[in-house]
């Protein structure tokens, strides 16, 4: 499923084949979580600003408006019209953020829904069993995301139980995957590593996890506290324990730069809600760096948000009045933002493809990992 076309260095140019497509690698997923991406944009509008995969959340979807809904619509690709490949989140780090409205034990995760406090349950075949009914491409296996920094013998019982955890995932992904109604038979797992930043735990959940021959394996429970150095370390500590025919996905990592540097690392696929926040909050990627569109310096500003690129924004509309509907507190503003924000990251990723297979991918690193993080 999985073809590596090219290295340079640890950074991989790849494809990988699902149900509903090709996802070539690097890849970045933008984040759908309720089946929609905050900012007001459609399943159209992905196709336009060139993205490859869907990503949406087990638990939101679960609380509402319910998988057996969802099921009922043919799945989530035809509930939100989207053909292309679609990730579902397992829902465990959703429920990490509901710290203190969860209990842990072996059998899974009780707490109470953010919506309306009701009591929830969820385990390794809850969370399978919604995202077989969802039919999603990669369903993600069910974890504990632990907490940064937590004591030592606490992770390693955490990991040897996320392990027993992902070993009844698949076991019950392969039932779900044999029945006759199933949505999307050809549903893959994701293997998750976690471990805090304790790289012992780490490599040797990693070592257990890789002997289940699973199509996938993320890093997980990164990008929650740790510094940006904590982080690469552990990437390159757990990148020489993980497959080399096999995907590699930072979960819910983040900058342009973080990308650049985990792809120089090794790493396969990134999601993030970074793009879709800034741009609501009127922060914009350009090739030169962040800016602040609400800042005075705009207000009679005629170019394009960056004059290079040829997202639908930026081929249209100024600065000058993409800030005034900040201001006015139009819903186009936040639309327009996220558009462009999408649209670069995706288009981060094509150059960074490009790079590693026909070009010079260190230079590139070089030039932009600092560049990208400057604010204007």
């Amino acid at each position: 499923m999985f073809k590596l076309i090219k290295n340079q260095g640890k950074a991989r140019r790849g494809s990988f084949q699902t149900p509903h497509g090709v996802i070539q690698t690097p890849v970045f997923m933008n984040v759908g979580t309720q089946a929609a991406i905050k900012g007001a944009l459609s399943s159209e509008d992905l196709e336009r600003i060139g993205c490859q995969v869907e990503l949406s959340n087990t638990y939101h979807l679960h609380v509402r408006p319910g998988e057996e809904l969802i099921k009922r619509q043919g799945g989530l690709h035809n509930f939100m019209d989207w053909k292309g490949p679609i990730l579902t989140d397992s829902g465990g780090f959703q429920i990490y953020s509901l710290s203190k409205l969860r209990k842990v034990t072996e059998e899974g995760v009780a707490f109470n829904s953010h919506v309306d406090g009701r009591h929830i349950f969820m385990g390794p075949e809850d969370s399978m069993r919604i995202q077989s009914y969802l039919g999603s491409d990669i369903a993600m296996a069910f974890d504990e995301c632990i907490e940064i920094p937590s004591p030592y013998d606490y992770v390693k019982c955490s990991c040897e139980r996320t392990y027993r955890w992902l070993v009844r995932c698949r076991d019950e992904l392969n039932r779900l995957n044999g029945e006759a109604d199933a949505v999307n038979p050809g549903q893959m797992l994701f293997g998750i590593n976690q471990g805090a930043t304790f790289k012992d735990i780490r490599c040797e959940h990693m070592d257990k996890i890789a002997e289940l021959d699973l199509p996938g394996y993320a890093i997980g429970g990164l990008a929650v506290g740790e510094t940006a150095e904590e982080m690469y370390d552990t990437i390159e500590c757990v990148e020489e324990h993980m497959p080399k025919d096999k995907p590699r996905y930072l979960m819910g990592v983040g900058t342009p730069s973080n990308i650049i540097e985990s792809v120089y690392r090794g790493v396969d696929f990134f999601d993030c809600v970074m793009p879709a926040r800034n741009g609501r909050h009127g922060r914009l990627y350009t090739w030169e760096g962040v800016i602040n569109i609400k800042n005075e310096k705009y207000a009679e500003d005629s170019m394009p948000i960056d004059p290079t690129c040829g997202c639908p924004v930026c081929r249209r509309y100024s600065r000058a009045y993409l800030r005034h509907l900040f201001k006015a507190e139009e819903m186009l503003a936040m639309r327009h933002s996220v558009m462009h924000n999408l649209y670069f990251y995706n288009r981060l990723m094509e150059k960074i493809r490009f790079e590693l297979e026909f070009g010079d991918f260190g230079k590139f690193r070089a030039e932009y990992s600092k560049k990208l993080a400057c604010r204007l």
